[in-house]
């Protein structure tokens, strides 16, 4: 099994479109998918994200830090899956609810990089 990232793309804050028994409705369908995926054993991790915060550039002359409100678009959350290929990891992403709830909604599906071909690193992981 490899491991992916799902990035959730919103340009919207659920909480604040939907109505609130809609808003229910969908946060009961993200814990059903959520549940789905952890007794098939493919989640790893799953969580939302603050809609605020900084990024941070430059280096040890002199860092720029600027509120995170650059574009409409933002990553509302991540799921942390495992699946055999990327066609599967795809299938996966497809079924999460936030497509049936929040329009204009985009998953990035991102394949996680193990280890570094040219060096034979292997970076750390977690496992439970």
């Amino acid at each position: 099994m490899k491991e992916f990232m799902f990035f959730i793309r919103k340009q919207s804050d659920s909480k604040t479109e939907l109505s609130p028994d809609v808003h229910q409705q969908f946060l009961k369908s993200c814990e059903q998918y959520i549940n789905k995926l952890k007794k098939e054993g493919r989640l790893l991790a799953a969580q939302p994200i603050e809609r605020t915060g900084k990024i941070i550039s430059g280096n040890e002359n002199g860092w720029k830090e600027v509120p995170f409100n650059e574009t409409p678009e933002v990553i509302g959350g991540y799921y942390h899956i495992l699946a055999k290929d990327e066609q599967e990891a795809l299938e996966i992403a497809k079924a999460n609810p936030e497509f049936a709830f929040n329009k204009n909604t985009r998953i990035e599906v991102r394949s996680i990089k193990m280890k570094e071909e040219t060096t034979g690193f292997t970076y750390p992981t977690e496992k439970k």
